[in-house]
């Protein structure tokens, strides 16, 4: 800080308080500081971006340097260059000239030592602002004081009470609403209205009528729809292609009758898969006999190469065996039309896979398929067909006494539903992180209703379930029917919207800052589920020609607020799975910031204080989650001058984390 000039001031009253030698001595300031603020921002617009979150103009002490700091930052709000020229072009002439002209803006930038430091001489001018404040405010306290006459009109407390609150209400300049680390926050409802109107109408309605929460109908309406789609459409996004299968999981407690609302979403898939087998069972008559046909003339040719006697004899005759095996061979007995189960073993989910052409689902209001997953059966945990059937991959199965299975693109669907303390459990299965299921699953953590519900809730419309039954057995008979997979394209302008939702998204990965750091697994597939969720969108809003129309940008914003509601509820499931322990240091160290009214802190001090941590090493991963999260965040280091230890990390914390840790 500039180095203060000592004044005496005489009273003119000898007997008053005046008569003392009283030390006058400018506000808190650092003109050095304020100079490499300014000239970092001119240098560099990485540091001004930064300065700007900490600066409003108003921190400075010399009003020059104000006045340079508005020319910047207008200047910056246009695009336009913040270089000295620009800047001095900016500023009034008269003003110009008062400060020194355009050389002093020229003698800003040399005297930059660095632009990487700009931040932290920012953060030094505003705390030396705040002192100034604080000084202020005790002189008026101080004048308050003097003011008093005791008169019981006069409200001291009240003015003392206003002045106080002015210095020491927290300082939320640059401070983004963080986010809460507890899944008790209160989570979004599932956003119906992304749907189109029959699908939303009808999951409203049954949410309503079962009174239920709308997440669980919601969730399983997505289900539905990959039920359809899964295996016959893909999504084409800009450089990669997406099947349209989802894995959805809903976590409620007992009670909330789940099995209700699975009987009456999945009723249409059961009617649309009954007319299926209607439509197979000729088919399967004539494959059938073919089979047997087939079977009577290859044993019949097999025979007579086996009695023939003479060489040539034999050899037409094993000409014609052989071609009448690869002709039984290639007379297979299709599998009757089954579009999903409530349970099944791992070996019979893959079975049901390659019998159905690669496509199946598991909907169901249980969560058995993973235990079973775990390996309950086989005493073994086996992801194997999960994971390849998430991304519809090749599978190619051999076991020991069954035939070889071969799935070219292996597409499954999960509708789940399971009780929180499942969902808790899932963690304590090491494959299902180490291998990447419990990043596969798109979650749903809804608030129950029970001890809340109506006991009269409204009926639904007639028209609506008849309109989502129809629709639904439509769009998976639609389907069924083509011959190859079809490949969805998007709109340009849905396409450019991708590239903005990853662009965006990435930043929500980088380890310190982003939210989503802690769970990459999960969030490195987002955008991939949102291009999914936004096909099935398509597909239900065109129900027998979507697959030959590109998907518009309406209905990717609309995927979009879908997958920003299964975001805020993984993060959510993470917590109550125990995927990051850190999470529960993150939450004592938060404990304490808001106990103890700290707004700065070292590592060692967090050490010193709370003894979980032994070391900084144990402190990182619970700081790196506060900083993803928006409560805390470091301030910049300030420059090495001389020998000696680098200064250590100091943290900032929240305004809203004093008083508000939740």
């Amino acid at each position: 800080m500039t180095t203060p000039r000592l004044h005496v001031i005489q009273g003119d009253d000898p007997h008053g308080p005046a008569e003392l030698a009283e030390f006058v001595r400018p506000l808190p300031h650092n003109i050095e500081a304020e100079q490499h603020t300014l000239g970092a921002a001119m240098l560099a617009p990485a540091a001004l971006a930064e300065i700007r979150e900490l600066l409003d103009g108003t921190e400075f002490y010399r009003p020059a340097h104000g006045l340079i700091w508005n020319a910047i930052e207008g200047l910056a709000d246009r695009g336009a260059p913040v270089e000295p020229v620009a800047v001095a072009a900016a500023i009034d002439p008269r003003d110009l000239a008062a400060m020194g002209g355009a050389p002093y803006l020229h003698t800003l930038i040399s005297q930059v030592p660095t632009a990487a430091n700009g931040p932290y001489y920012a953060h030094l001018v505003r705390d030396l602002a705040y002192a100034r404040q604080v000084v202020t405010s005790g002189t008026r306290l101080m004048q308050l004081g003097y003011a008093a006459t005791g008169d019981t009109h006069d409200d001291l407390r009240g003015a003392v009470v206003a002045e106080l609150a002015a210095v020491t209400k927290p300082q939320g300049r640059s401070w983004a609403e963080p986010t809460p680390l507890s899944a008790a926050a209160e989570l979004p409802p599932f956003p119906v209205w992304a749907f189109p109107d029959w699908l939303g109408e009808y999951v409203a309605g049954l949410a309503e009528v079962t009174q239920t929460p709308p997440d669980l109908a919601g969730c399983l309406a997505l289900a539905v729809l990959a039920v359809a789609a899964g295996g016959k459409v893909w999504a084409r996004a800009t450089t990669w292609t997406e099947p349209t299968n989802l894995f959805t999981l809903v976590v409620l407690p007992p009670g909330n009758r789940k099995s209700e609302v699975y009987k009456h979403m999945t009723a249409p898939i059961k009617a649309a898969e009954a007319a299926l087998i209607k439509q197979a069972k000729p088919v399967i008559a004539e494959a059938v006999i073919a089979r047997k046909v087939a079977e009577a003339h290859a044993e019949k040719t097999e025979k007579a190469a086996t009695a023939a006697h003479d060489p040539t004899q034999r050899g037409v005759a094993m000409d014609e065996a052989a071609t009448a095996r690869l002709d039984l061979d290639e007379t297979p007995i299709p599998a009757e039309p089954c579009l999903f189960s409530d349970d099944a073993t791992v070996e019979r989910l893959t079975s049901h896979v390659a019998e159905q052409g690669g496509r199946f689902a598991i909907l169901s209001p249980e969560g058995e398929i993973f235990s079973i997953a775990a390996g309950r059966y086989s005493g073994a945990p086996n992801l194997a067909v999960l994971k390849s059937g998430h991304a519809g991959e090749e599978m190619r199965i051999d076991r020991m006494g069954r035939a070889s299975e071969r799935i070219a693109a292996a597409t499954i669907t999960l509708g789940i539903c399971t009780q929180p303390g499942v969902l808790a459990r899932l963690g304590e299965t090491p494959q299902f992180a180490e291998q990447g299921l419990l990043g596969r699953l798109l979650y749903s953590v809804p608030a129950s209703l029970l001890g809340f519900r109506n006991e009269r809730p409204d009926p639904m419309p007639e028209h609506v379930q008849t309109t989502y039954s129809a629709n639904v057995q439509a769009l998976v008979l639609s389907l069924a029917a083509l011959a190859e997979p079809a490949t969805l394209h998007f709109a340009p302008d849905a396409q450019a919207a991708i590239l903005d939702l990853a662009r965006e998204h990435e930043i929500r990965l980088r380890p310190g800052t982003g939210d989503l750091a802690h769970m990459t697994d999960w969030a490195g597939k987002y955008v991939g589920a949102v291009v999914r969720i936004a096909a099935l969108l398509h597909l239900a809003e065109h129900i027998r020609d979507g697959w030959d129309r590109p998907i518009t940008l309406t209905t990717f914003i609309n995927a979009r607020l879908i997958g920003e509601y299964f975001t805020l509820h993984a993060q959510a499931a993470y917590e109550a799975i125990g995927a990051d322990p850190a999470v529960n240091d993150a939450r004592a160290l938060l404990d304490w910031i808001e106990r103890t009214a700290t707004t700065r802190f070292t590592a060692r001090e967090v050490i010193h204080a709370l003894k979980r941590f032994r070391k900084v090493a144990d402190l990182e991963p619970a700081l790196r989650v506060l900083e993803s999260h928006g409560w805390i965040r470091r301030l910049p280091t300030p420059p090495k001058v001389g020998p000696g230890r680098k200064a250590g990390t100091v943290y900032e914390a929240h305004p809203d984390a004093i008083g508000d840790a939740s």
